[in-house]
């Protein structure tokens, strides 16, 4: 993008969706788990053992976005500060006008060379996948499975509904392109999501199918990346399903400002929240401290956390594809006028 300007106002409009997005899912998260709560199974919690990641406040969340040097985020994989250093950077490039012109020309070039070696990594996906799933079962047995099927379902079915109907209302009203068009194109970046469960691991996919559907590249290389790192419908929605269903295996009934204080901490959760494997969990201790239940119910649904993070990316992705769609339409739109 040539004007800061409009990197600040597309900035914006993804935050608002994302927010936005976000809120909703975990607020219908709870709603269904609510609805479904009289089936879920009361597992003995009597012998549960959790270490809980150390959590972080709000602040120091906002604090630490900002890199101390350009070079540990990108060695320690911090994915929030890698975003803001490269804003920073982007920005200087702008500001240098014709000096800046080749170092945004390196830029490009590393990014093709990146990108094309990402993609001789995916070819061996699927081997990969085979092997983060076999320990799922070897280590816990399939009688896990069984035994949570009913909040595994919950899940799935809140995935789908979010999907189909938010997705599908914003493509459509927003975004300027039909939802089954939408889907279909979808569906490559959404058979990687499902099988590697990682955001960040989607971004080259979902942009070639975001390309594909006629999304600008521009906005897609800025909003794809963002998404990946600070959208979480999908591990919204996951927060609210495993807060009801360890509650009610402790025997508490969650109040209406405990269910509030759950979407207001998970919607804000998400922000630094790596788009790796098994980063909900992080946030589902957040959410279960923030209303007094206790984290070692985490140990609960920690088994089956594979089988849930897998649905779960697929949402935040496609989420993420649905938000690019709808401000490149924006987009044009405006450049038109």
């Amino acid at each position: 993008m040539q004007d800061i300007k409009k990197v600040g106002s597309i900035g914006i409009k993804a935050l608002i969706y994302y927010f936005g997005t976000t809120a909703f899912a975990i607020t219908f998260g709870l709603l269904i788990a609510s609805l479904m709560k009289g089936f879920f199974p009361l597992l003995d919690t009597a012998e549960l053992s959790y270490e809980a990641a150390q959590s972080v406040s709000f602040m120091d969340t906002l604090v630490n976005i900002f890199p101390s040097n350009f070079i540990a985020p990108m060695a320690n994989a911090n994915m929030l500060q890698v975003i803001v250093m490269a804003i920073i950077i982007g920005f200087g490039i702008l500001l240098a006008a014709e000096k800046g012109e080749h170092a945004a020309a390196l830029m490009n070039s590393l990014n093709e060379v990146f990108v094309s070696a990402i993609a001789l990594i995916l070819k061996l996906s699927p081997i990969g996948v085979f092997c983060l799933l076999c320990p799922v079962v070897a280590e816990n047995g399939p009688e896990i499975i069984g035994s949570l099927a009913i909040v595994l379902l919950t899940a799935y079915i809140c995935y789908f509904l979010h999907a189909a109907l938010v997705y599908s209302f914003s493509v459509k009203v927003l975004g300027n392109i039909n939802p089954i068009t939408f889907f279909k194109g979808m569906l490559p970046a959404m058979m990687f999501a499902f099988s590697s469960a990682s955001s960040v691991g989607t971004i080259p996919i979902n942009l070639e199918c975001t390309e594909k559907m006629g999304a600008s590249k521009e906005v897609a290389s800025f909003v794809l990346p963002l998404g990946a790192t600070i959208n979480m419908d999908g591990t919204a929605i996951y927060q609210g399903i495993c807060s009801i269903f360890i509650a009610s295996c402790f025997g508490v009934d969650l109040t209406l400002v405990q269910m509030i204080t759950i979407v207001l901490t998970a919607t804000l959760a998400s922000i630094g929240t790596a788009g790796v494997p098994g980063s909900g969990m992080i946030m589902l201790t957040m959410v279960l401290a923030s209303v007094g239940l206790p984290v070692e119910g985490i140990a609960l649904v920690a088994g089956v956390d594979r089988i849930f993070d897998m649905g779960r990316t697929v949402v935040n992705i496609t989420g993420d594809a649905a938000c690019t769609m709808v401000i490149s339409n924006l987009d044009q739109k405006t450049r038109k006028k």
